[in-house]
């Protein structure tokens, strides 16, 4: 195995789209490849790959996947400067957690993002 990238559903591309470009990522990828109806989209940010979809554009193919935002997991991302990251994005998005000294040593955050999906970020120090 070489890398993990997760493919998160949306009912709103746009709005997602925004949101993590609010997070410095930005899109690489789009099914179609132009235009304002999109269905998927890749977004990167350094080494960390978003992908985003529509439910509609799996419900026939794929019926078994949940059609409820967010879900019981956790994004975690590792990434440097976290304490300049959460000053650039704290007042832009929903904070659930702020800046965190973990019992491990790790600085941590937790965002919502705009389908209830739960970011955590960390720098191990």
């Amino acid at each position: 195995m070489e890398t993990l990238s997760p493919n998160i559903f949306t009912n709103d591309m746009k709005a997602t789209i925004a949101f993590y470009q609010l997070l410095g990522f930005k899109i690489t990828m789009s099914v179609p490849e132009e235009g304002d109806d999109l269905v998927w989209a890749m977004m990167v940010n350094g080494s960390v790959t978003m992908m985003f979809q529509t439910y509609e554009s799996l419900a026939d193919e794929l019926p078994e996947i949940s059609r409820k935002d967010g879900g019981s997991l956790i994004l975690y991302i590792n990434l440097k400067d976290i304490r300049g990251f959460f000053e650039q994005i704290k007042d832009k998005v929903p904070v659930l957690k702020g800046l965190e000294t973990t019992f491990y040593g790790a600085t941590e955050f937790s965002i919502k993002d705009n389908n209830d999906y739960v970011l955590t970020f960390a720098e191990h120090e």
